[in-house]
């Protein structure tokens, strides 16, 4: 398979995302990729700007969730505070019945990146349910959501130190 399109989300980092060794906490990741999630596929409101995989329909009326099943990050490098938004990289490792393999890649600044390219700070992946908001019961990924994220497919994430 080819390298994948990837979607570029910057995800600003706020003074108290920071841990005593002063850099990102491992659960203040968590909190990134989720804002990254939520800006790259949750329908925008009016006047804002987003992506062409923002399909999903949010908030309390839309009926539908979207659950995370598993999630796995591998952490390569510490973050360090920086003013410049992270840049999360992301693309799909599958696509289900009901289900999306969310993979990400939170790298440098791309304002900051030099010669050497991107640090890349951390992987992860996530595997999201569509849901139902009354039943509970999965629902199936529309034509509208499979038409939207099949160029983003690409081979999923293989972990260097998994045992």
């Amino acid at each position: 398979m080819t390298e994948p399109r990837r979607l570029h989300v910057p995800i600003p980092l706020r003074w108290g995302d920071l841990d005593a060794y002063n850099h990102v906490n491992n659960t203040a990741m968590l909190k990134l990729l989720e804002e990254a999630r939520v800006r790259a596929f949750w329908q925008p409101e009016p006047g804002e700007d987003a992506p062409d995989t923002a399909v999903l329909k949010s908030g309390p009326d839309s009926g539908v969730l979207t659950l995370i099943a598993r999630q796995e990050i591998e952490y390569v490098a510490p973050v360090p505070y920086q003013r410049h938004p992270l840049d999360v990289q992301m693309w799909f490792g599958s696509l289900g019945g009901s289900s999306i393999e969310v993979c990400y890649e939170v790298c440098s600044p791309r304002q900051t990146a030099g010669a050497a390219g991107q640090q890349v700070y951390a992987r992860s992946t996530a595997v999201v349910v569509k849901v139902d908001a009354t039943t509970g019961r999965p629902l199936r990924l529309s034509a509208a959501e499979r038409d939207a994220w099949t160029p983003y497919l690409g081979e999923p994430i293989v972990y260097a130190h998994r045992r």
